[in-house]
C-alpha cells in the first residue's frame, strides 16, 4: 500500500512522441484553468495597495529613477522589475500586461507540478496535480489571490527549484532559489527541501557548490544592479521593527486564524485524503513535507499573516494530495477533483462580485488629486494608498510610498507600536530632506484617524502648520494645499 507514497522517479517517461502527446492534451487544460481562475483578476484596475505600490515604483524606476535610493520598499527588486518591464511593453496606464504575466505565472507553476508528479507516479498523476493545484490556487480573499503581487511571482520560481533538484540540477535549482528569494525574502524558505534532496541523492560536495554558486550569484548580481548597501538593508537587516509581534497580537492572530479557515476551505477536497493516509502510514515524500513545513514558517515569519502569505502553501499540499491519491480509490481522486471544483466556484464568485470600497476611495482621491495639480507637481499622500499616485499619473515626493515605512504601520498594527520612532533607521532625515528640496503642492492626509495621524505624528503635524492651508476633504482624507509666498 505504501508503494503509491514511493519517492524514486518513473523509469520510463514513454517515448517522445507520447511524452508530447501527453502535454499537447494536458496543457490545452491546464491554460484554461489558469485563464478561467484568475479572470476576476482582470475587472478591476487594482487589487491591493501592493499592487499600487508596484506600479508606483516601477513608473519611478522607467523615469530614471534608483531602487533603494529614489523609491524604497522592504522587498527585493525582481517584481518591480517585472512591472518596469511589462510596463515598457505595453505601458504603465493599466495593469493588464502585469495580470497576464500572473496567469503565465500560474500557470508555470502548474505545469512543474504536473512535471513533478508525473515524473514521480504516473501520468495520471501528473494530471491530477496540475488541475488540483490550479482549482485551489484562488482559494484566499480575492484581494489576495487575484492581485499581481510578490507571491504569486514567488511560485513558478519555488516550483522550478523542486523541479530543478528533483532531476540533480543543482545550479539550475539554486538559481531557481535565488529567483524566488528576489521575489520576495521568504520565497528563499524552498531552500530547505532543495537541500533535503541534495543530502538523500548523496550528492558530492561539487553538487553543494554547484548549488551554492547558482544561488549566490543572481542574488549578487541583483545587489550590484542596485546598491548593495540599500539592497541589504531594505531586504534583510532594516525591517527589525516590522517583524516584531508586540503590538495588536489579537488584531493580527484574528487575521492569521480568518485566513487560514478561508484557505481551510479552499483545500477541503485536498486535506481528507492527506489525513486519511497519515491515519494509514507516516511516510512519504519527505521533502514535500519540509516543503510544506519551510512555507508555513514563511507564513509564520513576520507574525503578520496576510492572506497573500498562504499562497506559498498552496503547491506542496497539491503535491501531497496528489501523492495521498495514489494509495486511494479511485472515487476519492473523483471526489477530491469535484470538492475542489466546487470550492474554487465559490470563490470565483467571490471574486467576480466582491465589492471594493478602498478602491473606490483611491479612485475618488485620485480625481480630486488630478483637479487640484499640475502634472508635473510633485504630491505627498500620507496614507497606506500608494495607488493614489498611479491613479492620479503624479510624481511622489518621498521615497517613502506609504506612511507605514514613517510610522510602522505597514504590518497592519493598530496599536502601540505606530509612530515616529518605530519608523524605518534614518527615514525621519530623508524625508524631511526631502520635504525641504522640494516641497510637495498638494499634501493628503488619508490617515483618517488611525495611529499614524498627524495629531500623532509631530514631525508632520509641524511640516502642515508650516506651509500648508487645509483646502476641502474627500471621504474623509484631509487635502492641504501649500502656502505661497
Amino acid at each position: 500500500m505504501l508503494a503509491g507514497l514511493q519517492e524514486s522517479p518513473r523509469s520510463t517517461a514513454g517515448s517522445r512522441g507520447s511524452d508530447r502527446a501527453y502535454w499537447r492534451r494536458l496543457l490545452p487544460v491546464l491554460a484554461l484553468l489558469a485563464c478561467v481562475t484568475r479572470a476576476p483578476s482582470f475587472l478591476h484596475p487594482l487589487w491591493n495597495p501592493d499592487e499600487g505600490y508596484l506600479a508606483v515604483q516601477a513608473r519611478i524606476l522607467a523615469n530614471g529613477g534608483e531602487l533603494y535610493e529614489t523609491v524604497v520598499d522592504r522587498k527585493p527588486p525582481l517584481v518591480p522589475w517585472l512591472y518596469e518591464a511589462a510596463f515598457a511593453v505595453s505601458g504603465s496606464g493599466s495593469l493588464t500586461s502585469v495580470r497576464v504575466l500572473a496567469v503565465v505565472a500560474q500557470l508555470s507553476t502548474a505545469v512543474l507540478l504536473a512535471s513533478l508528479a508525473r515524473r514521480r507516479w504516473d501520468d495520471r498523476a501528473g494530471r491530477t496535480a496540475g488541475v488540483l493545484y490550479l482549482l485551489v490556487s484562488i482559494g484566499l480573499n480575492p484581494e489576495d489571490a487575484q492581485a499581481a503581487t510578490f507571491e504569486v511571482f514567488v511560485l513558478p520560481c519555488t516550483a522550478a527549484a523542486m523541479w530543478c533538484a528533483d532531476r540533480r540540477r543543482w545550479g539550475a535549482a539554486g538559481a531557481a532559489v535565488a529567483c524566488a528569494f528576489l521575489a520576495k525574502q521568504t520565497g528563499g524558505a524552498v531552500l530547505v527541501p532543495v537541500l533535503w534532496l541534495l543530502y538523500r541523492h548523496g550528492a558530492p560536495r561539487t553538487d553543494l557548490v554547484r548549488l551554492a554558486v547558482g544561488a549566490a550569484l543572481p542574488v549578487l548580481g541583483a545587489a550590484l544592479l542596485t546598491d548593495p548597501a540599500g539592497f541589504l538593508f531594505w531586504t534583510v537587516t532594516g525591517s527589525g521593527a516590522y517583524a516584531s509581534f508586540t503590538g495588536s497580537e489579537l488584531h493580527v492572530l484574528g487575521r492569521g486564524l480568518a485566513n487560514s479557515a478561508i484557505l481551510t476551505v479552499a483545500c477541503a477536497g485536498l486535506i481528507p485524503p492527506v489525513v486519511r493516509v497519515l491515519r494509514v502510514a507516516r511516510t512519504g515524500a519527505a521533502e514535500l513535507w519540509l516543503w510544506l513545513a519551510s512555507s508555513a514558517a514563511a507564513v509564520l515569519l513576520g507574525f503578520h499573516f496576510f492572506g497573500h502569505y498562504y499562497l506559498q502553501l498552496i503547491p506542496p499540499i497539491a503535491l501531497l494530495a496528489t501523492a495521498a491519491l495514489q494509495i486511494l480509490p479511485g472515487e476519492r481522486l473523483a471526489r477530491a477533483v469535484l470538492t475542489s471544483a466546487c470550492c474554487c466556484t465559490l470563490f470565483l464568485g467571490w471574486g467576480l462580485l466582491a465589492p471594493r470600497p478602498d478602491l473606490t476611495h483611491a479612485q475618488r482621491l485620485a480625481a480630486a488629486v488630478a483637479q487640484r495639480t499640475a502634472p508635473g507637481d510633485r504630491v505627498l499622500v500620507w496614507g497606506i494608498h500608494p495607488e493614489v499616485y498611479w491613479l492620479s499619473d503624479r510624481t511622489p515626493a518621498s521615497r517613502f510610498l506609504t506612511a507605514g515605512l514613517l510610522t510602522n504601520y505597514s504590518g497592519g498594527r493598530n496599536g502601540p507600536q505606530v509612530g515616529e520612532k518605530y519608523a524605518v533607521a534614518g527615514a525621519w532625515p530623508a524625508f524631511r530632506a526631502e520635504m525641504a528640496a522640494h516641497p510637495p503642492a498638494l499634501v493628503v492626509d488619508d490617515s483618517r484617524d488611525k495611529p499614524y495621524a498627524p495629531r500623532r505624528v509631530p514631525s508632520l503635524r509641524r511640516l502642515l502648520a508650516a506651509g500648508y492651508e487645509e483646502r476641502g476633504t474627500v471621504d474623509g482624507a484631509v487635502l492641504y494645499e501649500r502656502q505661497q509666498g
